[in-house]
């Protein structure tokens, strides 16, 4: 019976609104800067928040031809331009990449932004004035779809509509494809761009903070909208140590649980339940981890179902083990956010530096875990639990481990 491959992370591509690229995105993580600014996508006056985690100064003719950048929506420009930073951060160019089996695997929350563009025309010209070419841009398969072709991939190509936890995910899946399918390399991650559906939708929810995220904290008041696109590649480790690349990260397994809750009240069970599944995978024990990168939203009741569900598996430890949430400097990035997040485990797991949880003023009670508050840690990180919780029950842990021979 063969033995199924190991599979590592090579490459990591990150559009963020602290930075573009991994040394800038990682440098300004650990230094605990905020990308939140006031929001000029659309108009936000009468609106509670007005803030948000916006990428500026993207520039998406660095990345992409300009004569292809107006046929593509914003969420696939910034996943482009992630996977194009994962390529070249691993080591390869886009002609290996496209003579090999590769796959893209593509989270997101919102899908392409042209399938608002539609709504709001159709709302006033009506349908029969429609430019058929913007029907066929707002399907919400275009984000992986574009990616695959634009980099001519022969892999399978698969979008992953799974909200919040979808980055983690297509990085699960991809683990699989690699094991189990003989795929090469695997573009793997998640990308969405500020949606004025769902700004109104968290608004009228009433999950969103006026002003900054505060995970953990006891006066937090929601979250914040962020935007943005986190690409890993992912190879088989002989492939990987045959061409000299460099190995951020070995992944070791990832944990589902698909518990239905309603949107703002998530199920600690149900958190709980994928985090062990994910252990379990992997072959470790809550006693293994170094490291939890929260789902950390900053809203009251997601923050504390989170809290209760880590002191639900790792008992006694649970209070010592670190467990950051880098969306108090992000925030929300949905479909992208558990794949910038697991970028930060991949680092914190390299360089052996944790980001910390900045705007922490006020323990909770309720939260009492170690939230890394405001200032980054150095720490050994051997093993970092990644946790990506979502709507309807979608939740999705990835278990990263330092690559050892």
């Amino acid at each position: 019976m063969n033995k199924q491959p190991r599979v590592v992370v090579t490459g990591i591509g990150i559009v963020s609104s602290i930075g573009t690229g991994r040394k800038p995105f990682w440098k300004a993580l650990t230094a605990g800067t905020s990308g939140i600014s006031r929001i000029t996508t659309f108009d936000t006056t009468g609106f509670k928040c007005q803030f948000g985690g916006e990428v500026h100064d993207f520039s998406p003719e660095r990345y992409i031809e300009k004569r292809r950048v107006k046929f593509l929506g914003r969420a696939s420009q910034l996943a482009i331009a992630a996977s194009s930073l994962a390529i070249e951060d691993a080591g390869l160019v886009p002609d290996s990449i496209a003579h090999s089996k590769t796959a893209v695997l593509l989270g997101t929350t919102m899908g392409e932004k042209p399938l608002e563009d539609l709504v709001q025309s159709w709302v006033k010209v009506g349908i029969r004035d429609l430019d058929r070419r913007r029907i066929l841009q707002a399907s919400a398969n275009n984000l992986s779809a574009n990616v695959a072709l634009y980099f001519k991939t022969k892999g399978q190509n698969y979008l992953f509509p799974t909200a919040c936890a979808a980055g983690n995910y297509a990085i699960g899946y991809g683990y699989d494809l690699i094991r189990n399918d003989g795929i090469d390399y695997v573009l793997a991650g998640g990308s969405d761009a500020f949606f004025y559906v769902a700004y109104i939708g968290f608004q009228r929810l009433y999950a969103m903070s006026p002003d900054r995220c505060q995970p953990f904290d006891k006066n937090r008041k929601g979250m914040m909208l962020g935007e943005g696109s986190g690409m890993l590649i992912l190879e088989r480790l002989e492939s990987a140590l045959d061409r000299g690349a460099d190995i951020y990260a070995e992944v070791l397994g990832y944990g589902l649980s698909c518990d239905a809750f309603h949107p703002t009240a998530p199920d600690p069970v149900g958190l709980a339940k994928s985090m062990k599944n994910a252990l379990a995978q992997s072959g470790l024990t809550y006693t293994d981890v170094d490291l939890i990168c929260s789902h950390g939203t900053g809203t009251p009741s997601n923050d504390k179902a989170e809290a209760q569900a880590i002191k639900s598996v790792f008992k006694d430890r649970a209070k010592r083990i670190p467990a950051n949430s880098i969306k108090s400097m992000l925030g929300h990035c949905m479909g992208a956010a558990s794949a910038i997040e697991a970028a930060s485990c991949c680092l914190a797991i390299k360089d052996g530096i944790i980001p910390p949880t900045i705007n922490y003023e006020t323990p909770d009670p309720e939260c009492d875990i170690d939230c890394v508050p405001n200032i980054a840690r150095k720490k050994t990180v051997n093993v970092a639990l990644n946790n990506g919780f979502a709507f309807g029950g979608n939740n999705s842990c990835l278990v990263l481990r330092k690559f050892k021979k």
